[in-house]
């Protein structure tokens, strides 16, 4: 299981919005600030405004008619600090748990058909095996071979390194030639059936009728589904005659078409009870396909929880609020010298 946090985002709310009630009251305290000074003003009548300096236009003027509106504005910060403002942080904490894998390869001699040119049937079933190891993560994948019986190549890891070293090391001649289907299933299964992995899938690709070993295929399947072991199985081969290679008489390497053979009806039974598919491959784009559907499909298992920290700016504003407020306070009793006036 591995934790991974992830969709970090940043909100701004405020946590007590309802004081924001209380900005209601400052344009009725500005409505009323202007009705006193409208109130108490007094005028008297002279010749022309040269006699008086023009003394309502200077910033000292300008600064002590707005006092009042400074304090106001120190109100709305109080106002703005009640209603608590903070920035959230979210992010998901993701815990993956990786699937089974066990990839159970064919390797006897009819594999070595080239219809899927340039390459024969097992070198382009290795590349795009190798390609589907490449885009798991956090799974475990192994690796069964088979032809007259069956061994296992590469136990279930998540080095997934070693695994595509033996996977390419692997050979058509490695084992006695025959087509084991029954073994090769019987094989997996014991390799996968204790695992901890609430998914166990096996991935059989065979180009050949079952043909050797002292279990019947479909015992095998039974076995698998008992075991909670869901089976993709795969046909490789055109339909028709493929091109196998041949030694003649004085070594040299020719060609023979020859019928392809596949039980896909049994292919089919094998996945219908164990709930996977089957699947038909034609031809190497046709593979890479079927691997890319299985790559979809069975992904690792992923359950998340969403979490926020919550980091407040409330204090911002009360001190800003308090140095208006004591700006205020200076202006008038030191600068202005206006702490007479203000009584």
């Amino acid at each position: 299981m591995k934790g991974i946090m992830n969709n970090l985002l940043e909100v701004f709310r405020f946590a007590q919005p309802g004081y924001f009630w209380l900005l209601l009251w400052v344009p009725l305290l500005i409505s009323w600030n202007i009705f006193v000074n409208k109130k108490g003003k007094r005028f008297i009548t002279y010749s022309s405004k040269k006699l008086i300096a023009d003394s309502n236009h200077t910033s000292k003027a300008y600064f002590i008619r707005n006092l009042y509106y400074f304090k106001l504005a120190a109100l709305v910060l109080f106002i703005v600090a009640l209603a608590r403002p903070q920035a959230l942080y979210y992010y998901d904490l993701e815990n993956k748990k990786g699937i089974d894998i066990l990839i159970t390869l064919d390797i006897s001699g009819s594999m070595a058909a080239v219809d899927f040119k340039p390459k024969n049937r097992l070198e382009v079933a290795k590349d795009v095996i190798s390609n589907f190891i490449q885009k798991r993560e956090n799974d475990r994948l192994g690796l069964v071979v088979f032809a007259g019986n069956s061994f296992t190549k590469c136990p279930l890891t998540v080095d997934y390194d070693i695994l595509k070293y033996f996977l390419k090391e692997t050979a058509i001649g490695d084992l006695e030639d025959g087509t084991a289907l029954g073994m090769a299933l019987a094989t997996s299964v014991n390799r996968i059936r204790l695992s901890r992995s609430r998914t166990k899938i096996i991935i059989l690709l065979t180009d050949g009728v079952n043909n050797r070993g002292e279990i019947d295929p479909r015992d095998a399947a039974k076995i698998a589904r008992d075991f909670n072991v869901k089976v993709y199985t795969i046909g490789v081969g055109t339909k028709g005659q493929a091109p196998y290679p041949v030694r003649d008489a004085y070594g040299r390497q020719q060609y023979v078409m020859m019928d392809v053979e596949i039980d896909e009806e049994l292919l089919k039974e094998i996945a219908n009870k164990t709930g996977g598919l089957y699947f038909r491959a034609t031809d190497k784009d046709s593979l890479q396909r079927i691997f890319t559907e299985i790559d979809r499909w069975e992904k690792e298992e992923i359950t998340s929880k969403r979490f926020y920290t919550a980091q407040d700016f409330y204090m911002y504003f009360i001190i800003s609020a308090f140095l208006i407020l004591l700006l205020v306070e200076f202006a008038k009793r030191k600068v202005y010298g206006l702490h007479k006036t203000f009584k």
